[in-house]
């Protein structure tokens, strides 16, 4: 059943985003909705702010108004969603939430991709995409989890470090 949910933007009032968050997972778990309703996200960004001539680091609504909700979308689920305090309504139709496309979704970088590679620190890789393609090298670091890794590169006759994204390396 959880294979179809999709991800909906939820309109709130200015100001109410955590709240109504907080209220959507108070439901779920009192109504045992947790096959309906999975997961709820305020996207949020660190950014520093200059005040008083003092840096600090705050954190930020992306999109202040809009909360995240991916769900299986049944007549309880929007019924319930839609009837929390704070909540004006779907973004979509009046009467149909329009989901997120994958390519928003991936855009949003709302989703945790999980990239499986073939390839380990230690390994010869080729370079297929980008402004190396076409090198090859040897990994040294490895990071799945923010889809990073580190590969030496020889060229010109001096090893270099090149910082690429897992897609554009492919094991030799």
């Amino acid at each position: 059943m959880a294979e179809s949910a999709r991800w909906y933007v939820v309109h709130t009032y200015s100001g109410y985003e955590n709240k109504v968050a907080q209220n959507i997972e108070k439901v779920v778990e009192n109504r045992g909705f947790q096959d309906l309703i999975l997961d709820v996200k305020v996207p949020t960004e660190k950014v520093k702010e200059v005040k008083d001539d003092k840096e600090r680091e705050v954190e930020r609504k992306i999109f202040p108004g809009y909360v995240l909700v991916k769900m299986e979308l049944t007549d309880d689920s929007w019924y319930v969603v839609r009837n929390i305090r704070g909540v004006t309504g779907f973004v979509g139709t009046a009467t149909k939430p329009v989901p997120l496309s994958e390519e928003e979704v991936k855009a949003l970088g709302v989703e945790k991709v999980q990239i499986r590679v073939d390839y380990a620190v230690g390994d010869n890789v080729s370079i297929v995409s980008g402004p190396l393609s076409g090198f090859g090298g040897i990994v040294s670091e490895l990071d799945p989890e923010n889809n990073y890794v580190k590969v030496t590169v020889t060229m010109f006759g001096r090893e270099t470090p090149a910082e690429l994204e897992l897609n554009q390396v492919k094991r030799v």
